[in-house]
């Protein structure tokens, strides 16, 4: 007989704060296992800890049933649809959220330009724990944040050994990016995942960024840029500087023991809050 179903608000934050930060599985079916699902592969199958997860990663060839996306949705699990490696991030479909308040209150934020301004001044002094000068405009204070953050990559290399290129890599031809690039851009997608989770989980939206704008998930990135050079610029470097084979891999999962032993989904949780004044 089927245990029933349990059901989680995420307007309470403790499931956030606790939970495994993420799952990556690539291959394989994902079912719904009574109450909760698993994952099928050649060895068998794999039960998956709902309750206890913010966000599972689907690689390429992993397939998953409706009846599995159901339970994932009941139990709060941001599902995500990723790159092979978990590179790329490509979509998600939203964890549970009742409540419209939050998202309210960021659009309205959004949407004053003023009040839009304001916040994204926020998010540039929770990053570098200063505020930028009153006079900059918007657009100069991207360009204060894009100086700093190429001072870490070069702060970065320096400390490992590497010789520092600069960032770049090509989506259509993955391997021919140095191992750096391509521990960078691994790790990144495991932060904007996660970021992802938090931001729908909580009720916001992905979409409506206030230094990046224009793209899905702008918001995403204004969120997971607050914990880059912290998280991923030091974990993708000492990867790339101990060895270049399965660096993705590997970073991936650095991180995810990273994010769990340092509880960065709670940060996430309590930062975003704290931008709106909530």
């Amino acid at each position: 007989m089927s245990s029933p179903r349990r059901r989680i608000d995420l307007r309470s934050l403790p499931k956030l704060r606790d939970g495994l930060s993420y799952l990556h599985v690539e291959r394989g079916r994902i079912e719904r296992d009574d109450a909760s699902v698993a994952w099928y592969g050649p060895e068998g199958a794999v039960a998956v800890p709902v309750a206890g997860l913010a966000a599972l990663f689907l690689g390429p060839g992993a397939v998953i049933t409706h009846a599995a996306m159901v339970v994932l949705a009941d139990n709060g699990v941001t599902v995500a649809w990723v790159g092979e490696g978990g590179v790329r991030f490509y979509a998600a479909g939203t964890g549970e959220t009742r409540s419209s308040r939050n998202i309210e209150r960021q659009a309205r934020a959004w949407a004053d330009p003023d009040e839009r301004a304001r916040v994204a001044r926020r998010l540039y002094e929770f990053r570098f724990a200063e505020r930028p000068p009153e006079h900059l405009t918007l657009e100069q204070v991207r360009g204060l944040e894009g100086v700093r953050v190429r001072t870490a990559y070069a702060r970065a290399a320096k400390q490992h050994g590497i010789v520092w290129k600069g960032r770049n890599y090509r989506r259509d031809d993955w391997q021919a990016g140095d191992p750096v690039n391509r521990a960078l851009s691994a790790g990144n997608a495991c932060l904007y995942g996660t970021c992802h989770a938090a931001i729908v989980s909580l009720g916001f939206s992905p979409a409506l960024g206030f230094l990046h704008s224009g793209k899905v998930h702008s918001f995403v990135y204004d969120v997971a840029d607050l914990y880059k050079a912290e998280v991923v610029i030091p974990a993708a470097f000492a990867a790339a500087a101990a060895a270049a084979d399965d660096i993705e891999s590997r970073v991936r999962h650095h991180l995810r023991d990273g994010f769990r032993s340092s509880k960065l989904l709670g940060r996430i949780a309590k930062d975003l809050l704290r931008l709106f004044d909530l």
